[in-house]
């Protein structure tokens, strides 16, 4: 690692704040290449003058050996975030490496037809705590880690070498984050929008508020999933739950849907769930938008469907609010079962990173026990190849998903 002092402007290698020493039998995580290591793994940690939580660290097995460099956070339960499994320099040069690597990917699986995707998808494309989506000519960063946020100066660099041309948003205040990490949202390059700006997702045109919107202004993880559910939605009604800026409602729309519903509780959200829905043409009956909570909707609503999407935010952001999360993902599924009409389809999601895909399978089948409801699986659903996770790290996988169908008698 380069001890060579910071240039002006800030983008020299950084130096090594920290030398961690591992205890004996606990490096076994990182020769497999798992980015994540926990604060008991840890036997001694050195402290350089310059050390301060969210610095790097050289990262050592009980043998000596240096094993990579990681983000080092002292006191934090996850403690070292890899960055490389060698003893190589954190500089421009690698930053840009990465994102090279990120952008070829997107080349090959995002379609021509879409300019609003993933670019980088934090450990999965071997950026722990970066997360960067691009909307048409902006890119809008997530940081949620301490000590990616304070190699920025080196990220932003690279951004600005590999994607030039492109204005380059920071909206890290709305991601989930290290404690210790304190950011605000703000223009990092280039010109914020003034408004809305227009994308487009497979041929259709969207509005996206980057600046008030949820996440980073758009669910992008869910694209596939918006195209793969509206081909069932041909000729019949759909109820888009949680519906946001209205996308599974659009994407049905364009597909031949009879009749869409959007419910949602905030009021902008759906003025531009009607907005986007008007930018494509679609016919004005066949929209409707309801401001009411999701579950209140579906426990009162006398109709039945032929879709339903269910696309909850987050219920369990913190291991502690499992248990009162699978008690409303149970409720919302029971109640969207009872709406299916014969042989309709319902969609239903978790992004939440504590409930995993073994545990939301639970939650489903016992929903579909308790509504009495007779339904076939047809397939899992998650995430687009634009948001890859690394085999190395299950945990990456957040978004979980079944598509199923029911058997009731017509």
């Amino acid at each position: 690692m380069s001890e060579n002092n910071a240039l002006s402007d800030g983008t020299a290698a950084r130096k090594i704040d920290y030398v961690v020493h591992l205890r004996p039998g606990r490096e076994r995580s990182v020769l497999r290449r798992h980015p994540w290591v926990f604060a008991g793994a840890i036997e001694r940690l050195e402290e350089r003058d310059t050390a301060r939580p969210g610095g790097l660290g050289a990262v050592h097995g009980a043998d000596g050996r240096q094993l990579g460099v990681a983000i080092v956070n002292p006191g934090a339960q996850l403690a070292l975030r890899m960055l490389r499994w060698d003893a190589g320099p954190i500089d421009v040069d690698w930053f840009a490496g990465a994102l090279r690597r990120a952008g070829a990917l997107r080349e090959r699986v995002v379609p021509r037809d879409t300019n609003a995707y993933r670019l980088l998808n934090a450990e999965g494309d071997g950026l722990p705590g970066l997360i960067i989506d691009r909307y048409a000519d902006a890119l809008v960063v997530q940081c949620t880690a301490l000590g990616m946020s304070r190699l920025d100066a080196l990220w932003l660099a690279a951004l600005q070498a590999v994607f030039p041309g492109h204005s380059i948003l920071d909206r890290s205040q709305r991601a989930r984050s290290d404690a210790n990490l304190v950011r605000k949202d703000g223009t990092l390059h280039g010109h914020a929008p003034a408004g809305p700006v227009e994308v487009r997702e497979g041929g259709l045109r969207f509005r996206v508020d980057l600046a008030a919107g949820q996440k980073t202004g758009f669910y992008l993880d869910q694209r596939e999933n918006r195209s793969r559910i509206a081909a069932l939605s041909r000729d019949g009604r759909m109820l888009n739950a949680f519906a946001y800026t209205g996308a599974f409602a659009v994407w049905a729309g364009a597909r031949g849907a009879r009749e869409v519903t959007c419910v949602e509780t905030s009021a902008p959200a759906l003025a531009l769930a009607q907005e986007n829905w008007n930018l494509n043409g679609l016919p004005g009956k066949g929209l409707r938008v309801v401001r009411e909570r999701a579950g209140d909707y579906l426990r009162a609503v006398e109709e039945r469907f032929d879709v339903i999407v269910l696309d909850p935010p987050a219920f369990a952001k913190q291991h502690t609010h499992v248990a009162r999360a699978a008690r409303a993902y149970k409720d919302i599924n029971l109640w969207a079962m009872k709406r299916l009409a014969p042989g309709g389809y319902l969609a239903t999601f978790s992004c939440s990173q504590h409930v995993g895909a073994d545990l939301f399978q639970k939650i489903v089948f016992g929903a579909s026990l308790d509504a009495q409801v007779s339904l076939q699986w047809l397939q899992r659903l998650g995430a687009g190849p634009d948001h890859p996770v690394h085999l190395d790290h299950p945990q990456g996988e957040y978004l979980k998903g079944y598509l199923l169908r029911s058997l009731a008698a017509s």
